[in-house]
């Protein structure tokens, strides 16, 4: 498995495909599959049957995964950046390549 340069909860911006332009916080990452699941982008339609959390069913929208090559994270200023690595204090801390700032 690589190195993934992105976390949970950060906020990032589609630059490929169906959904380019569209931002929205990670929930969640797929490791395995190099995926992820960002709120708000790449929704589908999803049959559910009744159940004892859903007893009426129906077609319930949620969110599909999306590529992390297909990602890029957003800096404080609203910008697109690459992630590098440096230490800092002692500490592995991530920067924006862009802004040279710490995220």
């Amino acid at each position: 498995m690589t190195k993934l340069k992105v976390k949970t909860g950060d906020t990032v911006r589609v630059i490929a495909g169906d959904h380019k332009g569209q931002e929205g916080k990670i929930q969640k990452i797929l490791r395995e599959k190099n995926k992820a699941i960002v709120e708000g982008v790449n929704m589908v339609s999803k049959h559910e049957k009744p159940s004892a959390k859903n007893p009426q069913g129906g077609i319930v929208k949620k969110e599909a995964a999306v590529h992390l090559s297909n990602l890029s994270l957003i800096d404080k200023k609203g910008d697109t950046t690459r992630v590098g690595y440096r230490t800092e204090d002692g500490k592995k801390v991530r920067f924006s390549k862009k802004s040279n700032e710490v995220i």
